[in-house]
């Protein structure tokens, strides 16, 4: 058995991230870098920045890759054309000139305050090192309470309180591992679960043609109840710590059989995208491999401003770090929806702190926990209670904030944040590790995966349908439009929000529900042999909207007029019209714009 803190078959968990420093080159420096160094186009003497980029331990490598291929990708998806970016040449622009620079730890420091003292180098900064929504080390854990004054000692421990650090238990597993999915409450109808069973009854229900890349470490592949669906690492290289990733594989694609867990989805496709390299590179090359309706789970977090120092107090969604938002923008662009943990740092992310811009981030970036100027499209995900006792345990009022989930405006939706049973650790069943169970997964990380599962099932059901897969946009407007409410607790207030935990049962009709109608958008009249332009603004982009233009004044001999339309997406939700009308006759002509919503 492993010392406490450790994995049972690897590394411990502090050891997988490491500190990063990114830079971004001056806008329009046209600035290159080599084994020898650095060149400009515009600079004639690029001073401390040759120096920099010359000495044998620094290496500046593109964080993104080339603007041709960034632009070309960001705007299509293997499977079909993905979201337009609201200013997707701002987006490629920015991405173009980001450089993740390779030197020993001891030095980022120095070095990013010396690339900011450069005129070629906009912006220098470096990122804490990545965690797993999680944390190892002491086993202590609410018990259920009667009074106030109990309640409020139970919440300050669970603010503090360490996740995940089961080890195995027990005897080795029988030939034939016992059915745990009983245990899986989050499977039941809501609202203590999201009713996962409903979804199966659905045609494309359990996920079927939906692929999921799971952005973190490590998995364990071999687990007996991962040998379906499981397409391995596509990215990076995994770490030997495989016991995190394997219990989030299991939350989401179990095998059907008779032993062990069932995912919420388990005919969807999981892939596993490693952070050996750079956490925003690998996000990109994540989303390269999926299509539009397919899914990134980003299983961590990073300190935040303001954090303690101790533990993961204070950690936030990685979304906050201008490189890694670019990657997360640029996947939600390629209609690829990016599910991402919210962190376990017992924050509120409507806070202050974290609208002023660090010294070395670009001059472009703005808080986007604000979702007004930059929003990178994700679905952010907070930690709920289960139900009160669940495996015996209880962790406050069922769908309550636990202590340690971060919370927010920004926050969409949230899963069990406690008692989950699934693939990995072996404190459920031990054993060989490719038999073991837990009942205690926890935090941001288990909830996480929860909305995965379910918004994967959602788009199998559309795809066995023949719809077109939701949106990024319309996956976060529909979780916070259906789903079973947050509760408060004492000290957690509701409005200290985490979101709905979704509900399949009210999820799969509303994604499936569809109207028409008809009407007149507007009139004009035209000049003989004119043209001109109209616009028609907030549509909501998931509707099927057809146009017609037809002259209201009978006037015989042939074609009168003829028109185009344009789009124009200024936002993940809306579309905008762009309509041309040409009066094709010698004579004055009065014409009326009609549209057809052909389904919702």
């Amino acid at each position: 058995m492993a010392a406490r803190g450790e994995s049972s078959d690897g590394p411990m968990m502090s050891e997988l991230g490491k500190r990063e420093l990114i830079c971004f080159t001056a806008p329009d420096g046209e600035i290159e870098f080599d084994a020898t160094g650095a060149r400009s186009t515009k600079y004639d003497d690029l001073g401390a920045l040759a120096d920099i980029a010359a000495a044998p331990d620094i290496t500046f490598r593109p964080l993104f890759g080339p603007p041709d291929r960034l632009r070309m990708m960001a705007m299509d998806s293997p499977s079909g054309p993905g979201i337009s970016a609201p200013d997707v040449e701002s987006l490629v622009a920015e991405m173009a000139r980001c450089y993740h620079v390779e030197a020993p730890d001891d030095r980022l420091d120095e070095l990013a305050d010396e690339l900011n003292g450069t005129t070629a180098i906009e912006a220098a900064y470096v990122k804490p090192a990545p965690a797993l929504a999680t944390v190892t080390s002491s086993s202590r854990r609410p018990r259920a309470t009667k009074t106030a004054h109990k309640n409020n000692q139970r919440a300050r421990a669970e603010k503090t309180e360490q996740l995940n650090d089961m080890m195995p238990t027990g005897s080795d597993a029988p030939p034939i591992s016992p059915d745990f999915v009983s245990r899986q409450g989050y499977l039941d109808v809501a609202p203590a679960g999201i009713d996962a069973r409903y979804a199966w009854t659905q045609p494309g229900g359990r996920g079927s043609g939906v692929r999921v890349i799971d952005c973190e470490w490590g998995w364990r592949f071999t687990h007996e109840d991962l040998g379906v669906n499981q397409g391995g690492v596509v990215v990076g290289t995994a770490s030997a710590d495989t016991n995190h990733g394997t219990a989030v594989l299991g939350e989401i694609s179990g095998d059907i059989n008779m032993y062990g867990v069932t995912g919420i989805a388990p005919d969807t496709t999981v892939f596993g995208a490693a952070f050996s390299l750079p956490t925003a590179q690998v996000i990109r090359q994540a989303a390269d491999r999926l299509g539009a309706g397919d899914i990134i789970l980003l299983e961590i977090h990073r300190q935040g401003p303001g954090a303690s120092g101790v533990g993961q107090d204070g950690y936030i969604a990685v979304e906050w770090w201008p490189d890694d938002y670019l990657a997360i923008r640029y996947a939600s662009n390629r209609g690829v929806i990016v599910v991402e943990a919210a962190g376990n740092g017992a924050r509120n992310l409507d806070n202050a702190i974290y609208d002023t811009r660090p010294a070395g981030f670009p001059t472009w970036w703005t808080n986007p926990f604000r979702r007004t100027a930059l929003d990178s499209g994700a679905v952010i995900c907070g930690a709920g209670a289960p139900p009160p006792g669940t495996h015996g345990r209880d962790h406050g009022p069922d769908r309550s904030r636990l202590g340690f989930s971060n919370h927010g405006a920004c926050v969409d939706a949230q899963g069990w944040g406690r008692e989950v049973t699934s693939t990995g650790y072996g404190d459920l069943q031990a054993g060989l590790p490719d038999f073991w169970y837990t009942d205690q997964f926890s935090g941001t990380s288990s909830a996480s995966p929860i909305v995965v599962g379910a918004l994967a099932c959602v788009q199998g059901v559309l795809r066995a349908n023949g719809r077109i897969p939701l949106s990024p946009g319309r996956a976060r407007q529909m979780l916070r439009a259906s789903g079973s409410p947050q509760q408060d607790a004492p000290g957690r207030p509701r409005t200290e929000r985490i979101g709905n935990r979704p509900n399949l049962r009210q999820l799969i009709p509303m994604a499936l529900g569809q109207g028409s109608w008809f009407g007149v958008q507007f009139r004009g009249v035209l000049q003989p042999n004119q043209t001109q332009r109209w616009f028609t603004f907030n549509w909501p982009a998931h509707w099927h909207v057809t146009w017609s233009v037809l002259p209201t004044n009978p006037v015989g001999g042939g074609p009168r007029v003829e028109w185009t339309v344009r789009t124009e997406r200024p936002t993940d939700y809306y579309v905008t019209y762009w309509i041309d009308v040409k009066n094709l006759t010698a004579e004055e002509t009065h014409f009326e714009a009609r549209y057809a919503v052909q389904g919702w």
